[in-house]
């Protein structure tokens, strides 16, 4: 497969006040798809703007054309299977069949609290996650679902006509440890990790690379252990959260040596966060842009 190049755009930015022109200078720059994170909140932008991310990509499909759009990613965390699905096939109606779910299983941020609830264990956020994913997928997928489990129910939950890509849009799921990696293998049309999020501050690009590498030897033999022969997958990097960083977007020739070594590990797509100054996904923007047009054809060249 070869390697794609794809965006992040953080809703921090007010419709008429540069986020609709953001979306349009994504899709002007050739990336393949353009995400935003599907969060309440998001650390050390809590006390800023935050719009939601279905709304933001409801707008943003009604302005663009060919770009992907997609979430990266979504989670139980404050959603439920039944309206998020709906949700879905609106998405997917109004983009013309153009949006991909990332999905994950959530973690311990603002979000885990904000509904009033207990933050879930490490475990419980593992058990949402199975039973989540599969209801979705059949939610998605069958035009009436009925559901009794142990943290999500359905009843008659229809969804007629479904979604425009068949026969469901793809899920790209979010997953390195056992459980979450099976049902990537199971229900995944791609595959989504950060790295290893102990080397991020101490760690080496080497032992990132390692670890790269067994997260995908490990996504390799889920596949085997629920029976089904591997398939080739798309496998995706969100960058930023490596030991190196945002300095891959220092200069072209960086991310041209960044994305060389990962493609060289078996990445399909990578994943670059659109910059916002005084944050940390600050970049110079044309050096953003410069890799945007000109790095992939080096990578290739």
């Amino acid at each position: 497969m070869s390697l794609r190049l794809s965006t992040v755009i953080l809703p921090v930015r007010r419709w008429h006040e540069g986020g609709r022109d953001q979306w349009l200078r994504a899709e002007q720059l050739g990336f393949h798809t353009a995400y935003t994170y599907d969060h309440l909140s998001w650390r050390t932008f809590r006390d800023g703007p935050w719009f939601g991310a279905v709304p933001t990509l409801t707008a943003a499909a009604t302005v663009t054309e060919r770009m992907r759009l997609g979430t990266l990613v979504t989670s139980p965390n404050f959603r439920h299977p039944v309206t998020l699905a709906k949700d879905l096939i609106t998405l997917d109606d109004v983009s013309g069949g153009r949006i991909t779910l990332g999905i994950g299983a959530g973690g311990n941020g603002f979000d885990a609290t904000a509904l009033g609830q207990e933050a879930w264990s490490p475990r419980e956020r593992a058990d949402r996650f199975a039973e989540f994913v599969p209801l979705l997928d059949r939610l998605l997928t069958e035009g009436s679902v009925t559901h009794e489990g142990a943290f999500y129910s359905a009843e008659e939950a229809r969804n007629v006509p479904g979604c425009v890509q068949g026969p469901r849009l793809p899920f790209a799921v979010a997953a390195t440890g056992p459980r979450g990696l099976r049902l990537a293998a199971r229900h995944g049309q791609a595959w989504v990790t950060t790295g290893d999020p102990k080397l991020f501050e101490n760690g080496t690009p080497e032992q990132s690379l390692e670890a790269l590498r067994g997260q995908i030897e490990r996504l390799e033999k889920a596949f085997v252990e629920i029976g089904r022969a591997p398939e080739p997958m798309e496998k995706i990097l969100l960058t930023g959260f490596t030991p190196e960083a945002n300095t891959v977007l220092e200069s072209v020739d960086a991310f041209v040596d960044f994305a060389g070594r990962h493609r060289e590990l078996g990445f399909t797509e990578l994943v670059v966060h659109a910059p916002i100054p005084d944050s940390p996904f600050a970049a110079d923007e044309a050096v953003f842009e410069k890799i945007a047009t000109e790095a992939l054809p080096q990578l290739d060249g």
